[in-house]
């Protein structure tokens, strides 16, 4: 992809979050889509491209009346949707479709409509790790990070201020699920859920959606918002089980699709403003800044410390709150995505003042796939 040949022109979540107990997971998709649509002056007729996870394209389009040209129904967890962006560039360079409309939506609390996290004892999972124990996100994302802990000296406190600095920026967020301060202390007195993570190192459970609307940049200046301009893309893939990772040091997944994307962006780490990285559980952050090259391995714990990614720190990350405090409906790609075009329009609760460049890096399954998106607000 040529860098800003594609842009973002729609971008808006769900009218609710958190909590929707009489929406359906398809409900949340349209919502979100329409929000989308209403953002960029658009009607279902001038979509000609969708992209979603969670359900069907097909079952999308027909939903909303849309006709695509281009259909992509990708799903490879939670950072599907930055390999959608990833793809309907791709798409919209090739000319297949000139406008696409990327969507998710979850029910994860309320569970309207909502299939479940289950494992068939006969795939590779269900034969190899489930018997011994391995049957949910917070059992299996112990596997590397005790070893890692251990080969960087990482200790449960390093592991709560990443929860701690995220409640902070969660705090300027009015969408926020948890607004209330917390420090270390309360972080490490929550519930045990499966060492070393406690319930205030975990992910929210919550109902919600987003969706983004790209087009080609020369059609870009014609809606009513500011462009945000695709600089770089992403994506790589590594195992189904996360036993089976090549180092559980580092994510080779984060490693390949972050080199790609600041390879195609012609850009260097000291150009980045903002960063958005994944964070289902408080650990995440810290691999995503290794494995991307903000830090050497093993530094990001003091990175953290030394609050470079909190207010007024060098490289903001997680302004929206992050999984851990504003959203996390189970897929949270999107989430991550929405506050990147927001910095990048200037419209966020936290705006990083002069913000130009933002990277939005995603996780898919446990390590399993990640999808690295960098966006600029400039032509």
């Amino acid at each position: 992809m040529k860098p800003k040949s594609v842009a973002v022109v729609g971008a808006a979540e769900t009218t609710k979050m958190g909590k929707i107990p009489d929406v359906s997971v398809l409900g949340l998709h349209a919502d979100a889509a329409l929000n989308a649509m209403k953002d960029a002056g658009l009607k279902p007729s001038d979509i000609d491209g969708v992209a979603t996870a969670g359900v069907s394209p097909v079952e999308l389009a027909q939903y909303l009346g849309i006709t695509p040209t281009y259909a992509d129904g990708t799903s490879v967890g939670g950072c599907s949707f930055m390999l959608h962006v990833r793809h309907a560039a791709a798409a919209i360079n090739a000319g297949l479709a000139k406008t696409i409309l990327i969507t998710h939506g979850e029910s994860g609390r309320s569970r309207v409509g909502a299939g479940g996290f289950g494992r068939n004892a006969t795939s590779l999972m269900g034969q190899f790790e489930m018997p011994y124990g391995v049957t949910s996100p917070p059992t299996m994302f112990t596997i590397p990070v005790l070893r890692y802990m251990k080969t960087h000296g990482v200790t449960e406190e390093d592991l709560a201020m990443v929860a701690v600095i995220q409640r902070e920026w969660a705090a300027l967020n009015p969408r926020s699920s948890f607004k209330d301060p917390i420090t270390v202390d309360d972080v490490l007195n929550s519930p045990m859920i499966a060492w070393p993570f406690r319930m205030l190192m975990c992910c929210l459970v919550t109902d919600g959606g987003g969706a983004l609307i790209l087009t080609s940049a020369d059609r870009a200046k014609d809606f009513p918002n500011k462009p945000v301009y695709v600089l770089g893309t992403g994506e790589s893939v590594e195992t189904p089980m996360v036993s089976q990772m090549e180092d559980f040091n580092s994510s080779k997944a984060f490693r390949v699709s972050g080199k790609k994307a600041f390879e195609e962006a012609g850009i260097k780490h000291a150009d980045v403003d903002h960063l958005m990285i994944y964070d289902a559980f408080a650990h995440l952050p810290l691999y995503g800044l290794e494995d991307l090259g903000f830090v050497k391995p093993g530094e990001a714990k003091d990175f953290v410390r030394e609050r470079n990614t909190a207010i007024g720190g060098k490289l903001p990350m997680n302004t929206n709150g992050g999984g851990l405090s504003y959203m996390h409906s189970g897929m949270y790609g999107m989430y991550a995505l929405m506050e990147s075009v927001r910095q990048m329009r200037g419209t966020a609760a936290a705006q990083v003042d002069g913000a130009k460049i933002s990277v939005c890096q995603g996780v898919g399954g446990m390590f399993a796939a990640a999808g690295t998106v960098i966006f600029g607000n400039e032509a």
